[in-house]
């Protein structure tokens, strides 16, 4: 696992930094032969490399080991959500409902939530019988995700993880994730859509939404440096072999950060079918 763990983040922080495993092997000292191999797991860096690996691609050992750090709030919700009320209100998402159609639990499945948030759609569907994992990267997100799961007498596995970082390593019958996904490079969306793909059981169906740019409509006022843009028709490329139950795009307003404005996104339900 740290193997793997390690080699995805070494290709992440170089391509970050702009640089070829020919040129971080030249800084390094080393053939690129021996960055190729760490890239694709085959080998570990020696442990006296790793100050100076660390330096190079500007980042901690402990993140490039793939452990948190961070000096900085990675997002603004993270001293959004430190007040006690719940900023996007209890109610859950229509897409929701739409999980519970067209995949009731009539038998055990397994839901993951990306980037829960407080926590709202996560208790929702354990409430209804689902087997719910969830994560966010606020620890205020995640401590308000336990104290609503508590409340209301349902269990939800929830923890703290990038989306940037996180991967699937077991299956899940459903993935479900609401105004989260501008946080995914667009250089690693093949990457992360792919393991999300291959980690989906059987007739397992993704249920996403993602903002997306449009000219006539201003940035949002909350200046995410994190977000990335996405575009119409880029997440439905991901699913050109899945079965598609929706995708669509809407134009909706929002008074987040108390500022109305508008917002694009496209919403799409897929389900993974075998060939």
């Amino acid at each position: 696992m740290l193997k793997e763990t390690l080699a995805r983040n070494i290709v992440r922080y170089r391509k970050e930094r702009g640089l070829t495993q020919e040129e971080l092997a030249a800084r390094l000292g080393l053939s690129f032969q021996a960055v190729s191999k760490w890239e694709n797991a085959q080998s570990l860096p020696e442990l006296s490399l790793l100050p100076q690996l660390s330096a190079t691609l500007q980042v901690g050992i402990d993140k490039l080991l793939g452990y948190l750090s961070y000096d900085k709030a990675v997002t603004v919700y993270e001293e959004e959500y430190k007040t006690p009320d719940y900023i996007w209100g209890l109610e859950p998402n229509s897409a929701c409902y739409q999980v519970l159609q067209l995949m009731p639990p009539t038998r055990r499945l397994k839901l993951l939530d990306i980037g829960c948030g407080e926590g709202k759609d996560a208790v929702f569907f354990a409430r209804n019988g689902y087997d719910v994992t969830a994560f966010d990267i606020t620890d205020a997100g995640i401590s308000k995700t336990k104290r609503l799961a508590e409340k209301t007498g349902v269990h939800v596995n929830v923890f703290k993880a990038d989306i940037m970082d996180f991967r699937l390593d077991s299956g899940f019958d459903v993935l479900y994730s609401s105004g989260v996904l501008h946080y995914i490079k667009p250089d690693f969306r093949d990457e992360i859509f792919d393991n999300y793909k291959r980690f989906t059981n059987e007739n397992g169906l993704h249920v996403f939404n993602v903002f997306v740019h449009k000219p006539f409509i201003a940035p949002p006022p909350e200046k995410e440096t994190n977000a990335h843009k996405w575009h119409s028709g880029e997440l439905i490329g991901h699913y050109r072999d899945w079965f598609l139950h929706e995708s669509s795009e809407v134009v909706f307003d929002c008074n987040s950060s108390g500022v109305p404005h508008q917002h694009a996104m496209t919403k799409l339900i897929a389900r993974k079918v075998s060939a």
